[in-house]
């Protein structure tokens, strides 16, 4: 076997390699996007449900001060209902970042 057959069986197989490797490295670039688009939606989703919360105990709190609004227990038991699960939200989330940090 001369030296042009044996560049041209490298060739031959090199480049396929070189074109299956590069595809890769862009389907797994994508991937990253993609998984950061889904974490940034995840980060605004807790944000949003936090504002929901902080919104409605503002509002909640605001007709208890009203002296004519006869508040019921359901508006309480609303309110108290919120805080723990916003309690629990940031509970779950200080432990997935401990567990990310480990």
């Amino acid at each position: 076997m001369d030296t042009s057959q044996i560049w041209t069986i490298i060739l031959a197989a090199g480049i396929p390699s070189a074109l299956v490797a590069l595809m890769i490295r862009r389907f797994e670039a994508r991937m990253d996007a993609k998984e950061k688009a889904r974490e940034k939606q995840e980060l605004l989703l807790v944000k949003g449900i936090n504002a929901s919360i902080a919104l409605g105990e503002a509002t909640a709190e605001a007709v208890a001060r009203i002296p004519d609004a006869h508040c019921n227990g359901d508006m309480h038991a609303a309110l108290d209902y919120a805080k723990k699960i916003k309690h629990e939200q940031k509970d779950f989330l200080q432990e997935q970042a401990v567990h990310a940090l480990v």
